[in-house]
């Protein structure tokens, strides 16, 4: 499934209710606030997906709802608690893009617990499925989330205030829940329908020395 990102006045994107990339029809209002004797002009937008018919609220280019940002949608694989915590970093990333990097940071270390390491030391989890095989790629991905969240926490070299930087960290998490839960699962469904005698001339071949 390909994410389209929702941008303000956008004709189609991957709606954040239905999940369905679709048109949207949009609305202008102006909110004019008097402040301190001033009057300042905020611009209101509000898409409507043609495929759900829900709404999303904007005030000039930034969502307000639903409250989940500008990240994609979790992978369907992603396991329970990593998407919950996925998902409250979503819902914050707007208001708070250093808030959201460090909750995606922790749900690497979640995720870590998930796939059998310790779950108490990212660096040390993520040390240990590289000595059992893990894609380099999943590598890079996990360290750039654990590096970039850890900034967030001990604000350093990394700018966590950019919204488009913590953006990029949702895309990761999904690119490792695809690597390591979603694609095993994929090959391990198909590869049980091959019949039994050729599984069992693999198991045969493999225990060769």
């Amino acid at each position: 499934m390909t994410y389209t990102k929702p941008e303000v006045l956008k004709s189609a994107f991957t709606c954040p209710h239905c999940s369905a990339y679709s048109k949207q029809e949009w609305n202008t209002a102006n909110w004019f606030l008097n402040k301190h004797g001033t009057i300042n002009d905020k611009v209101i937008r509000v898409g409507q997906c043609q495929n759900c018919n829900q709404r999303t609220l904007w005030i000039q280019n930034k969502m307000f709802f639903p409250e989940t940002g500008n990240a994609p949608i979790p992978n369907p694989e992603m396991p329970e608690k990593v998407k919950i915590l996925y998902q409250e970093a979503a819902s914050i990333s707007m208001k708070s893009p250093r808030g959201a990097a460090a909750l995606l940071r922790l749900s690497i270390q979640i995720l870590c617990k998930e796939l059998g390491e310790n779950g108490q030391n990212i660096n040390a989890d993520i040390k240990s499925l590289v000595q059992k095989g893990l894609p380099e790629i999943v590598q890079q991905s996990l360290d750039i989330v654990r590096v970039t969240g850890n900034e967030a926490v001990h604000p350093g070299q990394i700018n966590t205030d950019d919204l488009e930087t913590v953006t990029k960290l949702f895309d990761l998490i999904n690119i490792i829940i695809e690597y390591m839960i979603a694609l095993p699962n994929k090959v391990s469904g198909i590869y049980q329908t091959l019949p039994q005698s050729k599984l069992n001339g693999i198991e045969s071949r493999d225990n060769q020395t």
